[in-house]
């Protein structure tokens, strides 16, 4: 029963001949001419889609990207001991990254809409389950990626592990000058290359992938050394990370379920909250809108905090009513920085609306006293392309009339044509 379920799971079994396996990752190591392009070209389209809050072209620059390959590389490297193999993968991950910051941050030096969009904030902040997604995520990659028959995984790795928007995220806290935004979402790129290569060396080591061998047995020893301290390196470090981001979630959970049940349920109104938990000890600062609380009752409340397992934590509930307004205004300073350039694409909508919009009510009235024998009248815009590239917009009023009258017609379309100041104004019988 034992031998039936290993060989059930046996990861053996439709595996890629290893010598092609290798030469597979190795063409997909390097940023040289196309994948150069094709990886400047994804980071556009990233960024153009962060910059919109479209979660369909920020996928459709993931499955373009070309990223994965040096990550997988390097960690296939690590799992065979193959130094020389190991440089090129960093190396051209090393470049990769760099262009991919530079592209990104000229994109959004550039673009006249600077409003942080939820899919940007959304790769500010990592936490556990990133972590999970890109391990779990680097599994099925290195897995498909040993497969005689590849299938689709793939498209679906390039998804899950993200590596393009984070980056594209980092160009733009540099272009804005904003560190916070930089530092949290290059911290959530480097944790999905390394989980990604981590999964990567785990998976090559179970398929038994055999190290390579060098004729200098002493350099080979010194390779191999330096590796595997590189390993050890990697691993705890990640492993460290990866328990920190868990007791964040947990820390957060734990407050936001402590606010609720000693606040919310008693009807406080709360207007503030901010919570750091990266200080010595943490902290939870709230504002309240009319509930004041003296002495005694926020030293009961921190004792409360150490009750619920909320530890090295100090509560502070901000009471006066200077640094009460001055967090109030900083916060309304924000939103109307976001509703400022919120006013500049609509003030954009609207310019391009007049354009086919004819604002005069009162025309169909002058025309129905200039012209009685015209009537049903209809006046708009529309678009043609004249065998060019460019659009263009012309007024087109619609008539009925008991006989043809071309002398009138031409009259009218005349009086139009100065009216609107518009040339390409047509006058049309039904």
């Amino acid at each position: 029963m034992t031998r039936k379920f290993l060989k059930f799971i046996n990861l053996h079994s439709g595996e890629e001949d290893k010598q092609k396996v290798l030469e597979n990752i190795t063409d997909n190591i390097s940023f040289r001419g196309s994948n150069l392009w094709i990886l400047a070209c994804a980071i556009v389209i990233a960024s153009v889609g962060l910059n919109v809050n479209s979660t369909a072209v920020i996928i459709g620059a993931m499955l373009i990207s070309p990223l994965m390959g040096p990550i997988v590389g390097a960690g296939f490297a690590l799992g065979t001991y193959n130094f020389q193999l190991l440089k090129r993968s960093m190396k051209n991950l090393l470049i990769a990254t760099v262009v991919s910051l530079l592209v990104s941050f000229i994109y959004f030096f550039l673009s006249p809409f600077k409003e942080t969009q939820s899919e940007l904030l959304a790769r500010t902040s990592p936490n556990i389950y990133d972590v999970l997604i890109a391990f779990f995520g680097g599994l099925v990659g290195v897995i498909a990626i040993t497969r005689v028959k590849q299938g689709n995984p793939i498209p679906g790795v390039a998804i899950a592990t993200a590596l393009m928007p984070p980056l594209c995220t980092a160009g733009y806290g540099l272009s804005i000058g904003n560190w916070s935004y930089f530092m949290g979402a290059f911290y959530l790129y480097t944790i999905n290359c390394f989980f990604i290569c981590i999964a990567t060396f785990l998976i090559i080591k179970y398929l038994k992938y055999a190290p390579i061998e060098l004729v200098d047995r002493k350099y080979e020893r010194h390779i191999r050394y330096g590796i595997t301290a590189l390993i050890i390196i990697m691993i705890v470090p990640s492993s460290y990370l990866a328990y920190n981001l868990l007791n964040q979630k947990r820390f957060t959970q734990n407050v936001d379920q402590f606010i609720n049940n000693e606040f919310t349920q008693k009807g406080y109104t709360m207007i503030y909250k901010k919570v750091n938990y990266n200080s010595s000890p943490r902290t939870i600062e709230l504002a309240f809108l009319s509930k004041k609380f003296d002495k005694n009752e926020l030293d009961s409340i921190n004792k409360q905090l150490q009750t619920a397992g909320i530890l090295n934590t100090k509560l502070v509930i901000k009471q006066d009513v200077t640094d009460l307004k001055s967090e109030i205004l900083n916060e309304i300073g924000q939103r109307n920085n976001v509703l400022s350039e919120k006013d500049i694409v609509i003030n954009q909508l609207r310019q391009q609306l007049d354009k086919y919009t004819v604002k005069d009510s009162s025309l169909v009235k002058e025309i129905n006293i200039l012209f009685p024998s015209f009537h049903n009248i209809s006046i708009g815009k529309v678009t043609n392309f004249p065998n060019t590239d460019s659009a263009r917009v012309s007024t087109v009023v619609l008539y009925q009339s008991e006989k043809e009258e071309k002398d009138q017609e031409g009259k009218m379309k005349q009086w139009i044509s100065e009216k609107l100041s518009d040339k390409n104004t047509k006058v049309i019988r039904q």
